[in-house]
């Protein structure tokens, strides 16, 4: 855990305590973000959203017990018809607008949001139904994969859970990056690597709006609270708390963060300085 990073709600606690587990739970990590945007998410509100997802689980294994238990493509139509057809769960372009569309509960209430917790949900349902799915993080583009890795079946929540040909799955790619994918795009995403996602995701939809910046805030203090942080995150802390008026505060990290790499990158923490000097100036 960050030392630096104030642990200031009990959600912080359960965030950091689940993020460290041996095998960290996707869905509450997700619904715990949910409770720092949403102060009227409480614990009463999570478990409400877990008993949902078992009960689509429930369903969704109910609805697959004539299908072959390892068929993938037999799971992702299950899955098609009962989530993105009976529930309605899909994405439209005005989702990426919306901060809700990247919270698990208001995903699971408005049945709309962005691919990556669209197929969050995808993944939580399916796992609880004994299928065998994983996440792909596709650049751009978050799709769900069913079936053994030589032997999988893609499918896109975003789209109500249509199956992809591999012709498909080129096209995401190539509209995202101008090229085809390279194998390593399609490898099963990790928990933690997912909701790492997430978070950027929250950073990407409140950084254009900087009267928001209490949401890049928290967005960069729960990454913080991940694994392994990438250093980078506390000169973006920094810069945050400053923006938000913090200033001293802000300028100590930002002579944190340049000790830091006073050693390996000695341009790069003399600029992290003379930030938190005009920091301090702001006092005056």
């Amino acid at each position: 855990m960050h030392p630096r990073v104030p642990e200031t709600t009990e959600w912080r606690r359960l965030f950091a305590a689940e993020a460290g587990a041996p095998r960290p739970d996707l869905a509450l990590l997700c619904l715990l973000i949910g409770a720092e945007a949403d102060p009227s998410l409480d614990q009463e509100g999570i478990d409400r959203a877990r008993r949902l997802i078992g009960r689509l689980a429930e369903l969704a294994a109910h609805s697959h017990r004539s299908g072959r238990a390892d068929d993938p493509r037999a799971w992702a139509l299950t899955l098609a018809e009962l989530l993105g057809g009976y529930c309605g769960f899909r994405g439209r372009p005005g989702d990426y607008h919306r901060l809700e569309s990247s919270l698990l509960h208001q995903v699971l209430r408005r049945r709309r949001g962005l691919p990556i917790l669209l197929s969050v949900l995808w993944m939580e349902v399916a796992r609880r139904a004994g299928a065998p799915v994983h996440g792909v993080a596709l650049p751009g583009h978050f799709v769900v994969g069913l079936g053994p890795l030589d032997d999988r079946v893609f499918a896109n929540p975003f789209d109500g859970g249509r199956v992809l040909t591999g012709t498909d799955v080129d096209l995401l790619v190539a509209a995202a990056t101008g090229a085809p994918p390279v194998p390593s795009m399609l490898n099963p995403a990790g928990t933690l690597d997912i909701v790492r996602r997430v978070l950027n995701n929250i950073r990407a939809w409140a950084a254009p709006r900087p009267e928001r910046c209490d949401v890049s805030l928290w967005a960069v203090e729960l990454s913080l609270l991940l694994p392994s942080p990438a250093p980078r995150l506390r000169y973006d802390r920094a810069q945050l708390l400053v923006q938000k008026g913090d200033f001293l505060v802000g300028a100590r990290e930002l002579d944190a963060y340049a000790d830091e790499l006073a050693g390996e990158d000695a341009a790069t923490a003399d600029q992290a300085r003379r930030q938190a000097r005009g920091a301090r100036a702001l006092l005056n």
